[in-house]
């Protein structure tokens, strides 16, 4: 995950943990990261005009997620404001990286980091390359690109 870290942010969103988010002792649970996390990813897509429920239509592919882990670093706790932050992790042939780090916001703690690998596919479900238009997103995103 440190390959990501010094690549740009691309997108941030501030939360405040709920109730909801956390065990009985107000620790946050570890699963709910995950739709925190797809929701700032399918949000910042959205905005570049990627919206997941067209990418078939208008492109003849569209991306389903294959692995997703996370780091517990520090404890959160109900009602911390957290930053969430997206980066872009590595991009190979027919898949690539989205990078999160979750800071509190009081102190600037990491509390979590974490990665999601989604991969370009067939409207089949079978692999196929990243396509062109969208390799120069994710390049630019990664910084690799001006």
């Amino acid at each position: 995950m440190i390959e990501a870290a010094d690549r740009p942010i691309i997108h941030s969103h501030t939360v405040r943990l709920s109730y909801a988010d956390t065990d009985p002792a107000g620790i946050l649970y570890y699963a709910a990261w995950f739709p925190k996390m797809e929701g700032l990813q399918s949000e910042f897509l959205y905005l570049q005009g990627l919206r997941q429920d067209t990418l078939v239509e208008r492109f003849g592919w569209w991306t389903v997620s294959r692995a997703t882990t996370c780091e517990y670093l520090a404890a959160a706790r109900l009602f911390d404001e957290i930053r969430i932050d997206l980066r872009m992790g590595r991009v190979g042939r027919s898949s690539f990286r989205f990078a999160f780090e979750m800071t509190r916001l009081e102190d600037r703690i990491t509390v979590a980091r974490a990665e999601s690998t989604i991969v370009t596919v067939s409207p089949a479900q079978d692999p196929v390359p990243i396509p062109a238009a969208l390799r120069v997103h994710l390049e630019r995103w990664a910084g690799e690109l001006t």
